[in-house]
């Protein structure tokens, strides 16, 4: 398949995921409207809405949109005070033309659409289906103290769940599994010890307030975790625990019907055989988690694998220079980046609108077919992960809902948004925005600068 052919492929499958998820939302719209009505027999109040999703590729005869018809139409948007310090840039997916600029040259601190650098990278760096294993080990050659080794591999979604119940990340391992198997090695487990030496450096970032901990926003990155250091494995909201690969260790010591309070941190590298390992999701659905949720735990495990593959430190240094060392050789421009972590969670990172935009048209353009499974990770504008309730309000004949992609980004005062619309005429756009020291509407205004993209029909 031809690169151009490619990129065709990949938006016409765009076009069929984004127009089959709109009815889905549709028709789930209707149960929480009026309420699980599977038993009853009351006749509907009004008539019920018809679905009719179909496949809608991309023309290659679309028009593309004019700089001046583009400025003119959002002079407006891009005024409102509530977006405070603001860039932007909108480009054209299939020339990577540049459309619309305003202030892209700026750096500016990205929040969570730094997460779209980090799956760009990764999809550059490894095999979307690459798995992470954990291990556990016996801690000596003769076995005979019964010592297991708990050893990280960098999977931070391990589930303590007992087999056949529902965890909160889709296709983790589960200690069930480890524990199953050190049973069956011969072994008789008198003790649990954690190794979670795979990971160097710090385990907070430069820029990360303790605070997100009982937030719930992130962790201390160790190399192995359960649920991503939830201490509630399925609230939305839960804390973070402070000591996660510890936790993990306990939940085995459970699941093998030792003491959890006596598991302890190995003071040296484990030198016994094997006794049981388990893998993680494959790398993309990994990734269409991360994004979706803006899981910032999940991205710098995911930037640490990035550092692995490119022979770097898997600490936040190490992953920071090898997502920016990754992207720049695909030709991204990364002047002005400054990166602290792989999640945008660090008050001290700064990106550009313009490297934000070029790693989502390096996505949706012909020459980095590796990174289109980027757009298919985005969250749907009404119908998905954090865009599931934006985009929403006005009339849907003009509305974004179903029509643009992006990763979202939000911290006090800030909000961003790069992605992908396509505009009324059928014409594919990339476009990021970033906004700083935003007012109380500062959200609102950033919805509505990006929903000008899809209705503003900037032909003249």
């Amino acid at each position: 398949m031809s690169p151009t052919r490619g990129w065709r492929w990949a938006h016409v499958v765009l076009a069929v995921a984004v127009i089959a998820l709109v009815a889905a939302v549709v028709a789930v719209a209707a149960v929480l409207t009026h309420g699980d009505t599977s038993s009853a027999q009351a006749a509907p109040e009004h008539a019920l809405v018809t679905v009719n999703p179909g496949v809608k590729p991309v023309s290659d005869s679309a028009g593309l949109p004019t700089t001046a018809g583009m400025t003119a139409a959002l002079a407006l948007p891009v005024a409102d005070p509530n977006l405070g310090n603001v860039s932007g840039r909108v480009t054209d997916a299939k020339t990577g033309k540049q459309i619309w600029e305003f202030r892209s040259n700026v750096p500016l601190l990205p929040a969570s659409t730094n997460k779209t650098l980090t799956t760009g990278a990764a999809l550059l760096a490894l095999n979307r289906d690459e798995r992470v294993t954990t291990t556990v080990v016996a801690a000596d050659q003769t076995t005979q103290s019964g010592v297991v080794v708990l050893v990280g591999g960098g999977d931070p979604v391990l589930s303590a769940a007992p087999a056949g119940q529902e965890t909160w990340y889709r296709g983790a391992a589960r200690i069930s599994d480890l524990a199953d198997q050190i049973r069956k090695s011969g072994i008789t487990p008198t003790a649990v010890q954690v190794d979670d030496s795979l990971y160097s450096g710090p385990d907070f970032a430069p820029g990360w307030d303790p605070a997100d901990i009982d937030g719930g926003d992130i962790a201390p990155m160790q190399s192995v975790m359960i649920d991503a250091g939830r201490i509630q494995p399925t609230t939305v909201d839960s804390a973070r625990s402070r000591t996660p690969a510890l936790d993990a260790g306990r939940a085995l010591a459970s699941a093998l019907r030792l003491d959890p309070a006596k598991v302890t941190m190995a003071s040296s590298a484990p030198t016994g055989r094997q006794l049981a390992s388990v893998q993680s999701a494959p790398l993309i659905e990994r990734l269409r988690q991360m994004m979706n949720a803006s899981d910032n735990v999940m991205a710098e495990a995911i930037g640490r694998e990035v550092a692995k593959a490119t022979g770097r430190p898997q600490s936040f240094a190490g992953a920071a220079e090898a997502v920016t060392s990754r992207l720049s050789g695909a030709g991204v421009d990364m002047t002005g980046a400054a990166l602290f972590d792989s999640s945008g969670l660090s008050v001290l990172d700064r990106l550009t609108a313009k490297t934000l935009d070029e790693v989502v048209q390096a996505a949706a353009g012909p020459d980095q077919p590796a990174m289109r499974p980027l757009l298919d990770v985005l969250p749907v504008a009404g119908g998905s992960g954090t865009l599931s309730d934006r985009f929403l309000d006005g009339d849907p004949k003009v509305s974004s809902a179903g029509w643009l992609r992006a990763k979202t980004g939000s911290l006090t005062a800030i909000n961003s948004l790069a992605g992908i619309v396509t505009d009324d005429s059928g014409r594919v756009l990339t476009f990021a925005f970033i906004s700083n020291d935003a007012g109380p509407m500062g959200r609102v205004a950033l919805d509505t600068l990006a929903g000008t993209l899809r209705t503003c029909g900037c032909g003249s």
